[in-house]
């Protein structure tokens, strides 16, 4: 992982990947989830194009409602769930389309599209919708390892020097167990808010206490 934000998906994704052909069958799809401790599998097609996903969810319609007798009413209210308690391939198991993630993506677009639909993992894809791994909910947590000293010199390059090419001397930063603390004085009090927003920005920064102060600035026509 690079040691700047922002940090993208393919800096974080697993890059090898249990998937399946569209003609797996029920028990092998089953057996490769139960192997590599996954919750689901990505359906692929030709030269690895990610064209579906079979999850647990799928796959276990066909226990619980197993010894359901099928009602008119029922049948039509849940009929996507009757037709894969009746399939046996791949093919007819997976939610399609899949909801997949480009590579080049930021860790807070990935954590968007798995809250929206509700997963835990998403498929890696290139441009052409090719499968190059899988990022799930721990590996976007992996930011919060990065080192307290890793998190300080990102702040004040990209922050303080940045931004307090003058005051940087005089400024402070101190990280803590991931959370960030700027002390001393700067010219300009407008910029404090930007400081502290950026500090918060960068991946990894678990809160941001900003102390920073600017010199009141007195008007003398005013108070003639």
């Amino acid at each position: 992982m690079n040691s700047r934000s922002p940090h993208t998906v393919n800096d974080v994704m697993t890059s090898t990947v249990v998937a399946v052909g569209m003609d797996a069958r029920f028990k092998e799809i089953v057996a490769a989830m139960r192997k590599w401790r996954v919750t689901a599998v990505p359906v692929l097609e030709g030269e690895g194009r990610v064209v579906g996903v079979v999850s647990e969810a799928d796959l276990l319609a066909k226990e619980e409602l197993r010894d359901q007798e099928p009602t008119m009413t029922g049948q039509k209210e849940r009929l996507a769930d009757y037709a894969k308690a009746g399939a046996v391939t791949a093919r007819d198991l997976m939610s399609s389309p899949p909801v997949t993630v480009p590579a080049g993506a930021t860790l807070p677009q990935a954590a968007r599209l798995m809250a929206q639909h509700r997963v835990k993992r998403l498929p890696v894809v290139d441009d052409q919708g090719v499968l190059k791994g899988v990022v799930s909910r721990s590996d976007l947590l992996k930011v919060f390892l990065r080192t307290d000293a890793d998190l300080a010199s990102e702040v004040r390059r990209d922050v303080v020097d940045r931004f307090f090419p003058v005051s940087r001397g005089g400024i402070h930063v101190e990280v803590e167990k991931g959370c960030v603390t700027l002390t001393g004085s700067v010219r300009d009090a407008a910029l404090i808010p930007v400081a502290e927003r950026l500090t918060r920005a960068v991946e990894g920064v678990v809160d941001v206490r900003c102390d920073l102060i600017a010199p009141m600035v007195v008007d003398v026509a005013t108070r003639q």
